[in-house]
């Protein structure tokens, strides 16, 4: 962690030199990412490789882009393993080398070991409160998405459970095909 006497700012935040290690900004606190396992790094590549041809004419999807929002009253930076914004909400001619400065329509996070399904509940009631649309907690050990909404309760996918969703038209995905295609069988 970049340990601060103060808490940093978010400008402070976001001028802090670029290294080998991703941070969130948290409380005040640039906060190290956890390192990625073979099985996260898979599936991380997996649903990249699935929504990238789906998102090409209707908006980004990028692995570890940090987003700036507020988080209970305070700057929040947290860097999803992959987030996809609309280009109605960032257009296609905003080119800056900079975290994405407004909430996306989804936000993926797999849970890495030390991590628990818990702590990522809360972070996906943060994302949402945060303006996020949509957060899918992906679990490698169950071979389960879970898929949070602002407004309905979270529902978990496993198998051949499509994860078609009104705000994503045209998307046909399923838990199966994200896992079969980061070559990890489901059991």
């Amino acid at each position: 962690m970049v340990k601060s006497q103060s808490q940093l700012t978010l400008e402070e935040f976001l001028a802090l030199p670029d290294n080998d290690v991703a941070y969130e900004l948290i409380d005040g606190q640039a906060v190290p990412k956890m390192s990625p396992k073979f099985f996260h790094s898979s599936v991380q590549k997996a649903l990249l490789l699935l929504l990238d041809p789906w998102s090409e004419d209707r908006g980004r999807i990028e692995p570890e882009w940090a987003v700036t929002l507020k988080r209970q009253g305070k700057d929040w930076v947290p860097a999803p393993d992959l987030l996809y914004i609309s280009y109605e909400r960032l257009p296609t001619d905003w080119l800056r080398d900079e975290a994405c400065p407004t909430p996306c329509e989804l936000a993926i996070e797999i849970i890495s070991p030390g991590q628990t399904f818990g702590e990522l509940t809360a972070k996906a009631t943060d994302y949402l409160a945060a303006g996020v649309l949509r957060v899918w907690i992906v679990d490698t050990q169950a071979r389960s998405i879970t898929v949070f909404y602002p407004d309905a309760p979270p529902q978990t996918c496993t198998g051949t459970t499509s994860l078609a969703d009104p705000i994503f038209p045209e998307l046909q995905l399923t838990p199966e095909q994200i896992f079969r295609k980061a070559g990890l069988s489901i059991r």
